[in-house]
C-alpha cells in the first residue's frame, strides 16, 4: 500500500460515509458528471463556456448538474453584480477531494480496460 493510500484510509472514518455514498450514487449515475467536473477543474467556469466546451450537453442538463454540485458542496456559485448577470462556478475544497475520488475511479477503469485487452489478446493468440 502506498503512503497516499494510507492517508486516504486514515481520513475515511472522519467522513460522513452516508453523504459520500449518496454523492457517489447521484454523481456517477449521470454520464455528464466527469465532463462537467473536469471542465471546471481545468478553469472553464461560466455556464455558456461549459456548454460550448462539453460537446453534446444540453443547457438543461448542464444547469441541473451545476445546481446539484452546488447543493452538494462540490461547486461554489460566484455571482457578479453586473448587467447582464454573470455567474462562475469553482471547485470547493470538498469538490477538489471529490474530484480526486472520481479520478481514482477513472484510473481503475483504465486498468480494467488494459486487463481486458490483455485477456482478449491472450485468447486470440491461442
Amino acid at each position: 500500500m502506498v503512503q497516499s493510500d494510507k492517508k486516504i484510509l486514515a481520513a475515511m472514518p472522519k467522513l460522513n460515509s452516508q453523504r459520500v455514498a449518496m454523492l457517489l450514487e447521484e454523481v456517477i449515475g449521470c454520464r455528464w458528471t466527469i465532463s462537467v467536473l473536469g471542465a471546471v477543474a481545468k478553469g472553464v467556469r461560466r455556464p455558456g463556456a461549459l456548454e460550448k466546451h462539453i460537446e453534446g450537453i444540453s443547457a438543461k442538463v448542464l444547469s441541473d448538474r451545476l445546481r446539484q454540485f452546488t447543493r452538494a458542496g462540490i461547486f461554489e456559485r460566484v455571482p457578479f453584480p453586473e448587467i447582464p448577470p454573470r455567474v462562475e462556478y469553482r471547485l470547493t475544497a470538498f469538490g477538489q477531494k471529490f474530484l480526486r475520488l472520481l479520478q481514482e475511479v477513472e484510473k481503475l477503469q483504465a486498468e480494467l480496460n488494459g486487463e481486458s485487452k490483455k485477456v482478449s489478446r491472450a485468447t486470440r493468440d491461442k
